[in-house]
């Protein structure tokens, strides 16, 4: 018997050119696995495309509870966001994939895995870490990494290249954006976007909503409720947490929610330009973070905002099982005890727009906040505070009035 390699498996052109090049380089027996983490029609005829060009069995694994479950939701209750600006829709997709290929890799005992990322981008790292990490023992294929068998630097290339093998499939060569989606997010990379002094020509590009300009002249009020840091409805529906995403996902979108425009810097040190539609992570986010802010004392909030900080940057870089990951989200669970109750807002035209919080845990306390004394608060006990606080400021200026005087 052949030995087996698993794919990685989008079923779009680059891997299932692979097909083939894994059998003629290797002579492999070629098991596909694609990970349904929430791509929607992406996945039709994906079973009949893989088996004529070449595999031998085709997994499809429903992956989306689990990638929402167990990394979305840890992400959100992190507050993590990657340079200020990227929810991370692509990067902690990986590990969850990752981790398929190897549980399938070892119900078929396989002895590789390979993957279609090219050798310029974060996701041959991220594959490879969750590997490493998982599997140290089998062997690693990045084809577009294997210079002396891997000619083809093109789509026409790779068309060619399957058509010569005896696979006619309906790729076109003509250009486009390259895109990656999930339940969580769409990327856009390519075309104009590729020049950052271009603006991008969202009425090509966006797929998930519309710009703020096209969105309705009437705002939309939503109401989500959270139970320790998870959310548990909109609008009073209780719904699992990837439904919940799905309907923000509607909801942001129809009114121009979490499109941004970025120049990152990916983990093999280059600057990169996308476009990312993130319509319900965004509400998701900001409600969350909405909430946290009513609830967590002073200290815990500001460590947790240099927490958040370190936890974007390792799910970013691929270290998603790794013993810090693991013990950030340790700390992090434990502030999500109190995290409980409802948040309204108001979507407009791109905006998430306050409109009421409460918890029972809130730490907001109206007689101590309002201007009206109260029994808690003698505004008197403030000057010994100051001068306290400020001491070491009132003695340096006094020491370097001295200093002045000589």
């Amino acid at each position: 018997m052949k030995d087996k390699v698993i794919l990685a498996y989008s079923g779009g052109l680059d891997t299932t050119a692979i097909i083939p090049w894994l059998k003629e380089n290797y002579d492999y027996d070629v098991i596909c696995v694609c990970a349904d983490v929430g791509q929607g029609n992406e996945l039709d005829g994906l079973e009949e495309r893989a088996k004529s060009s070449g595999a031998s069995k085709l997994y499809i694994e429903d992956l989306v509870d689990e990638f929402v479950d167990d990394y979305v939701i840890p992400t959100v209750q992190a507050n993590a966001v990657y340079e200020n600006k990227y929810l991370l829709g692509t990067s902690f997709a990986r590990p969850v994939i990752a981790k398929r290929l190897v549980e399938i890799a070892r119900k078929e005992g396989a002895v590789a895995i390979c993957h279609g990322a090219t050798g310029k981008g974060n996701d041959q790292v991220r594959f490879e870490l969750t590997i490493k990490a998982l599997a140290p023992d089998l062997k690693i294929i990045a084809p577009w990494r294997c210079n002396d068998t891997w000619k083809m630097e093109s789509r026409e290339d790779e068309i060619e290249y399957c058509k010569q093998h005896g696979i006619d499939l309906p790729f076109s060569a003509d250009n486009s954006y390259s895109r990656d989606r999930n339940l969580w997010h769409i990327s856009h990379e390519g075309l104009e976007l590729e020049d950052p002094a271009n603006e991008p020509n969202y009425e090509h590009l966006l797929v998930l909503g519309v710009t703020p300009e096209k969105a309705p002249d009437e705002g939309e009020y939503i109401t989500m409720t959270f139970e320790k840091g998870v959310p548990t409805s909109v609008n009073g529906e209780k719904m699992k947490a990837s439904d919940i995403i799905r309907k923000l996902n509607e909801l942001g979108g129809k009114h121009g929610i979490g499109i941004i425009d970025i120049v990152e810097n990916r983990v093999v040190g280059m600057k990169s330009r996308g476009v990312y539609e993130t319509p319900g992570g965004t509400i998701l986010m900001e409600a969350h973070t909405q909430l946290e802010e009513l609830i967590l004392d002073r200290d815990t909030l500001d460590y947790k905002k240099l927490v958040a900080v370190k936890f974007a940057d390792l799910v970013y870089e691929g270290k998603w099982f790794t013993p810090l990951r693991e013990a950030l989200q340790a700390f992090i669970e434990s502030t999500q005890q109190y995290v409980t109750g409802e948040v309204k807002f108001k979507l407009y035209k791109g905006n998430i727009i306050k409109a009421g919080t409460t918890s029972p845990y809130s730490l907001y306390s109206e007689s101590l906040a309002s201007f009206t004394t109260g029994e808690l608060y003698d505004h008197h006990d403030a000057e010994g505070f100051i001068n306290l606080f400020g001491l070491s400021m009132k003695v340096r200026a006094l020491l370097e009035a001295e200093r002045n005087k000589k």
